[in-house]
């Protein structure tokens, strides 16, 4: 790389957001813990406060990529979480470790929060639930994510440093605080747990998910579902332009840089944050009514089109997300029992999270072990699509401007098909 390349790529770094919220994290855990433990000149403290605003964004994603292999590995929320919070408490530990050894924290007042292994479990816990806070106050409109994570951690930064320092009020509400978050975050993902292993058959199952493309494995979850759950019908919405893309899209660190085969291929601006991953799922995008009528086509291939209804709320969904999706069913449905259905992978626990924040909602999981993606498809791997499926692929490859399939005809808008040609 050439050097005026390093360089533009060192600029792009210095003026992300993520960058900016390590950097000030960092200095307000100096400030904090420097005020309230009279620390001012400690080496010990400099030099976590200094590590702190340099590496808090890769360590953000090593901790998002530990949930990641846990949910991928047990298919639990209990263990998708325990998945973040050891690396985080092993991380707080350190931290707390460095301080305690290196003269920055009083001593008395470490004790009186159970020293650093009991103050490292209680930031911890406090830590993790603003940051599913934060999440999902953005998730309904509420504030900028990260704008609303580093609130809260703040907030917890502060109250920890005068809890450590043992100051009374300080260190009630840090005990409250943490072990109440705790008690939610994980009660929360044992009740959906145990939810999931012991549901009541009959409802309606609904499956959120971005279907890019609707894949052999998709078919294969909603028959087992029908079967394993005895439900009328699934009731299945995909994805349209998700927040995060659609935040992107205001601010301008997306756009759509071509059309290939069909996909929109999405790339990141000058304006994009170099430490947010935009694309966990892939950048290549059916658009949604194509994605909408692959759906409904390999289902009723399948011969289980009765039992499925496809919907598209796309005025709700673009103003409350599935959350809304959720309320609406729900409201044209009432007092009938919601089966949610996903993956575990990264999208499908994000579902299952939905799920868990809307109600009363009995998740069915299936662990992904079939090597089916649609990541795989979109690079162009075969026979992971049904029939109709890899035939309207094929056209929108081809760019023909009307798509025949499954006795239905499509005008094809550069990916964008609509009935009734």
């Amino acid at each position: 790389m050439t050097l005026e390349g390093l360089a533009g790529k060192f600029s792009r770094y210095v003026r992300s957001p993520s960058t900016r919220m390590a950097a000030f994290v960092g200095l307000l855990s100096y400030l904090s813990y420097a005020y309230a433990h009279n620390s001012w000149s400690n080496p010990a403290l400099i030099g976590v406060s200094l590590f702190v605003g340099v590496f808090l964004p890769s360590y953000a994603k090593l901790s998002n990529k530990a949930e990641l292999w846990a949910n991928n590995r047990f298919g639990f929320v209990t263990g998708g979480r325990l998945g973040r919070f050891i690396p985080q408490y092993v991380f707080n530990l350190a931290v707390f470790w460095v301080m305690l050894t290196g003269g920055a924290l009083n001593r008395a007042g470490m004790a009186s929060v159970g020293g650093a292994f009991g103050a490292a479990l209680v930031t911890t816990l406090a830590s993790q639930g603003i940051q599913y806070l934060g999440v999902y106050l953005f998730q309904r409109g509420i504030g900028d994510m990260n704008r609303n994570v580093l609130v809260g951690l703040s907030i917890n930064l502060m109250l920890t440093a005068l809890a450590t320092a043992g100051v009374p009020f300080a260190r009630d509400i840090f005990l409250v605080i943490g072990f109440g978050f705790g008690a939610i975050l994980f009660g929360v993902g044992l009740m959906s747990d145990l939810r999931s292993q012991f549901a009541p058959k009959g409802g309606i199952g609904i499956f959120f998910g971005t279907f890019n493309p609707f894949h052999n494995t998709h078919l294969a979850m909603l028959k087992r579902a029908l079967e394993e759950r005895g439900l009328d019908k699934i009731i299945i919405h995909p994805t349209l332009v998700p927040r995060l893309h659609a935040e992107a899209f205001r601010k301008r660190q997306l756009r759509v840089a071509r059309l290939d085969q069909g996909f929109q291929i999405y790339e990141t601006t000058d304006k994009a944050d170099v430490n947010v991953d935009y694309f966990p799922t892939g950048r290549m995008f059916l658009p949604p009514e194509t994605r909408k009528a692959l759906i409904e086509l390999a289902v009723a291939e399948a011969g289980i089109g009765n039992r499925i209804e496809v919907a598209f709320m796309r005025e709700t969904y673009d103003t409350n997300g599935f959350q809304g999706v959720i309320a609406a069913i729900k409201k044209a449905h009432p007092g009938v029992r919601l089966h949610g259905l996903h993956g575990t992978d990264l999208g499908g626990m994000f579902v299952r999270q939905i799920y868990d924040e809307c109600g009363w909602i009995y998740p069915w999981r299936i662990l992904r072990r079939d090597n089916v993606s649609a990541t795989a498809i979109r690079r162009g791997a075969k026979g992971m699509t049904s029939g109709v499926v890899t035939d309207v692929l094929a056209q929108l490859s081809a760019n023909v401007p009307v798509v025949v399939a499954g006795g239905r005809r499509f005008r094809n808008d550069n990916g964008v098909l609509t009935e009734g040609v």
